[in-house]
């Protein structure tokens, strides 16, 4: 037996993916469940990827985040059975099938669709670890939420403000009202407005607390001159390409700044927090208090067009990919 998968034989453009119709299943051990893949999500980190920007030993399949349905369990696993729904952060989400560490696949409660689970799962966690760990939002903190309509930065809103903050978000023009609807106090339209500009005005001179920067290259000197004294830049994306090298003494002139550059994986390395994030995240999707926003569903083999449409910036939300082909 066969299945589909995309896979990335060499780094480069949406050209370099590859549509294998004829791969192997994965064979699972004493440790493992076969997920029959139903969602795969599309991240910016798979562009990375597959650009070679985040080097991977090639060919690999790309895909960092997925859910289904499980078909199979090792001989030594008891926290799963089959046709358990569950999501996923493994590489290879951009198949049919796929091999998983029984820990690394997490169960979906009830109320949360496959869809919703898949959407949420990167972009939810990564949402949650920044505005509750990396900074943790207080109720009088005033944040920037760049991107703020794409899928990770509408949860960041939304978040945010059931952490009691003040978020300006900045977008294109089409989307503010996206970021809106979201719970956004202030939006800026960065294709026509100066966000440090519109910052200083909103605050009053007083800057802000901290600035989520996912778009990097074009956006990060702007937002660290947006910073209050001791506020902090939180680098956690490249979309406009990566930050070039930082002068520690920039961070000392402009009021003892704070940057970081974090990574989900170092926040749900711990077995207990991702649980606990897991639970938070899919608690208030069940409860209706966080929305999650699905773009875009295309099917496994027109991942490419998906890619573009990501790095297009057009999407208004969250990019999947149908995996049942």
């Amino acid at each position: 037996m066969s299945q589909t998968t995309i896979t990335c034989p060499e780094p480069g453009g949406t050209d370099k993916m590859v549509v294998e119709s004829k791969a192997p299943l994965p064979a699972i051990d004493s440790t493992q469940v076969l997920v029959k893949v139903a969602f795969a999500g599309i991240n910016y980190i798979d562009t990375y990827q597959r650009s070679g920007l985040y080097p991977l030993p090639a060919p690999h399949i790309l895909g960092r985040e997925g859910s289904g349905v499980i078909e199979e369990v090792g001989s030594d696993v008891t926290e799963h059975k089959v046709g358990d729904k569950v999501v996923f952060l493994a590489q290879g989400a951009y198949s049919q099938y796929i091999a998983l560490s029984a820990k690394a696949a997490v169960s979906l409660r009830e109320g949360v669709s496959l869809s919703d689970g898949c959407a949420a799962m990167l972009q939810g966690l990564t949402a949650h670890y920044l505005t509750h760990s990396t900074y943790s939002l207080k109720a009088g903190d005033v944040c920037v939420i760049h991107a703020g309509a794409g899928g990770t930065g509408r949860l960041m809103i939304q978040m945010a403000k059931l952490r009691g903050a003040t978020v300006i978000a900045t977008c294109s023009g089409a989307k503010m009202d996206i970021a809106r609807s979201a719970g956004a106090d202030h939006v800026i339209d960065y294709t026509t407005q100066d966000f440090h500009a519109e910052v200083m005005k909103i605050t009053d001179n007083q800057k802000v607390h901290v600035v989520y920067d996912g778009v990097g290259k074009s956006t990060w000197e702007k937002s660290l001159a947006c910073l209050r004294r001791r506020g902090m830049l939180v680098l956690f994306g490249n979309a406009s390409g990566p930050v070039p090298p930082l002068n520690p003494l920039l961070l000392s002139k402009n009021g003892s700044l704070f940057v970081t550059r974090p990574t989900l994986a170092d926040y749900i390395a711990d077995p207990v927090e991702k649980k606990q994030r897991c639970a938070d995240l899919f608690g208030w999707i069940a409860d209706k208090k966080l929305e999650i926003c699905v773009a875009s569903t295309l099917p496994l083999d027109k991942a490419a067009e998906a890619h573009d449409l990501l790095m297009g910036r057009t999407a208004a939300g969250k990019i999947l990919l149908n995996c049942s082909l």
